[in-house]
């Protein structure tokens, strides 16, 4: 029979290797936190002249917005960090990459994508424009190119006096530089630079070569 001492000196080397063990062994995975859920907010935007009624996350981009939410898928996504301009849009006037605002920032603004601005059988004055001069290639970049364009153009029309506006053969017509310099947001990398230029020039009311590019 073991004496008192040996249990107790065996004892105390069990209880001592129990807790080196213990000690060692990785600590137990903590339960992650659950996720707070999205916050949803009613969003009211009129898109190509229709209202339309959205609930939508806090988090969501008005190009994901079209895109996602209401299928209009013409406008594109190309780099999602407003440098392309794949996902240029007119609000309220104003082009703007749809990758860069939240839709809960347009509520209630006035939203025109490439679906609004003219239909196969009746094309606004830009997208024929852009088909008689080649204006594309692969076509990635075009919706968002041509919604530019007619933006660029009323842009330049506003900053003509309204007397002037009034009588179309005296507005001055912006020369190829300007309109290049105007479009140097949206690229093109099939490099189709020059068509698109000679297209928004046929709908501005003159050609490159008369504007002395």
């Amino acid at each position: 029979m073991m004496s008192e001492i040996e249990m107790s000196r065996r004892g105390v080397l069990a209880g001592s290797a129990a807790a080196a063990a213990l000690a060692a062994a990785p600590p137990a995975e903590a339960q992650p936190a659950k996720a707070p859920a999205p916050a949803i907010m009613p969003v009211s935007l009129t898109i190509n002249g229709k209202r339309r009624d959205l609930n939508l996350d806090t988090r969501t981009t008005l190009l994901d917005a079209l895109r996602e939410h209401l299928k209009l898928t013409g406008t594109k996504k190309g780099c999602d960090h407003g440098q392309c301009g794949a996902c240029t849009v007119i609000v309220n006037g104003e082009r703007i990459n749809s990758c860069l605002s939240l839709a809960v920032q347009h509520q209630g603004d006035e939203v025109k994508t490439i679906e609004g601005l003219g239909t196969p059988d009746k094309l606004h004055p830009m997208q024929a424009a852009f088909v008689r001069h080649d204006g594309y290639q692969c076509g990635y970049c075009t919706p968002g190119q041509i919604c530019s364009a007619v933006a660029v153009l009323d842009e330049i029309k506003r900053g003509v006096p309204s007397h002037v506006q009034a009588d179309l053969s005296a507005r001055p017509q912006p020369t190829d530089i300007e309109m290049r310099e105007r479009m140097s947001g949206n690229i093109c990398r099939c490099g189709a630079y020059s068509n698109i230029a000679e297209a928004m020039a046929e709908v501005a009311g003159a050609t490159v070569k008369e504007m002395g590019a």
